[in-house]
């Protein structure tokens, strides 16, 4: 009879043990989609009021954020956003901006180009490779995608195919100290000084890279696990601690001031790019972009969130008028 009372009370618990790890799984797997899909409120919403305006003569300020569903929207203080007809139902991943024009580039080849972030014009790619970021440099445009993509346009109207010399996904590329350097899948860390011939370089990890900037005389490259790696000239990388764990989606430089956003809400701060400090923004939806423009920090993410600050410490969030998911943000002071 203990025998049998033994075995039944192995098993009840064996059972509660996979019933509360089926549970946690599944909050996981729930908070996840929710994270996705949800377009609820959870942080105070900005007036416009309170940002500084630095307008040099002739020109005003300008961001441009793009994301899921040909989805682009515009605003002069990060704050009050407007909707804009892209044309396209694609999934945008970045924009950029270059001789008097800004580009977007997305899924299945798509690039489009607009004078004014407002109408945008389809350009023939010559690819349907998904596109994942671009950046312009040296008078030249370079778009990355899958499977190794690189294309260069002097014009962001022609483009041309480039043999990046791997064929590895591309999610990142910036220029910098007279180089392009694109980033992606498997640590992956491709260079160049015209957009056209690509050296491979040594990264030193081999986890995915999602976002490479320039900023302070250096390059830094951050990835899935906080692995940020960062060089000079990009040609030789460090890694460096980032104090988290969470993937890191994008990044940028201002006001003397290193970000880093990612997933489930995930920001990282440093004045030399070198030390992290974890912060906290109110939000546990995945943040995907940042940017710094006219005073004012701005980050995007899913769900259409968009968070604002002026000083990277107090984050409050900007209505966006969509529920889309935004994958980065750009700004750019405009004739």
């Amino acid at each position: 009879m203990k025998k049998i009372l033994h075995i039944l009370l192995i098993t009840f618990f064996s059972f509660t043990i996979i019933s509360c790890a089926q549970i946690n799984t599944l909050k996981d797997d729930l908070g996840s989609k929710y994270d996705d899909l949800s377009s609820g409120s959870d942080e105070t919403t900005e007036t416009a009021s309170e940002a500084p305006t630095a307008i040099t003569e002739g020109t005003r300020p300008l961001f441009v954020s793009v994301g899921s569903s040909g989805t682009i929207i515009t605003s002069s203080n990060g704050v009050k956003w407007t909707r804009s007809s892209s044309g396209s139902k694609v999934k945008l991943r970045a924009v950029t901006y270059g001789n008097d024009a800004f580009v977007a580039v997305g899924f299945s080849g798509t690039i489009l180009t607009s004078s004014d972030g407002n109408k945008w014009t389809k350009r023939k790619s010559g690819t349907k490779k998904h596109l994942g970021n671009v950046a312009f440099g040296n008078g030249t445009f370079v778009a990355v995608g899958n499977n190794g993509t690189v294309l260069t346009s002097p014009d962001a109207t022609s483009w041309t195919k480039r043999r990046s010399r791997t064929k590895t996904s591309l999610y990142g590329v910036a220029y910098g100290n007279d180089t392009f350097v694109a980033a992606g899948n498997s640590g992956t860390i491709i260079t160049s000084s015209d957009g056209n011939k690509w050296t491979k370089k040594k990264s030193g990890t081999s986890v995915e890279f999602n976002e490479v900037i320039y900023a302070n005389d250096s390059f830094l490259a951050f990835g899935f696990k906080g692995v940020i790696s960062t060089s000079s000239n990009g040609k030789s990388w460090t890694k460096i601690k980032s104090g988290t764990r969470m993937g890191l989606l994008g990044g940028t430089h201002g006001d003397s001031t290193f970000i880093a956003v990612g997933n489930a809400g995930n920001i990282i701060t440093s004045p030399d790019g070198k030390k992290w400090t974890k912060s906290k923004v109110g939000t546990k939806k995945h943040l995907r972009g940042v940017t710094y423009g006219d005073g004012r920090f701005v980050m995007v993410g899913n769900a259409g969130t968009i968070l604002t600050s002026l000083e990277a410490t107090t984050w409050k969030k900007s209505k966006s008028g969509t529920s889309r998911h935004l994958r980065r943000v750009f700004f750019k002071l405009i004739k």
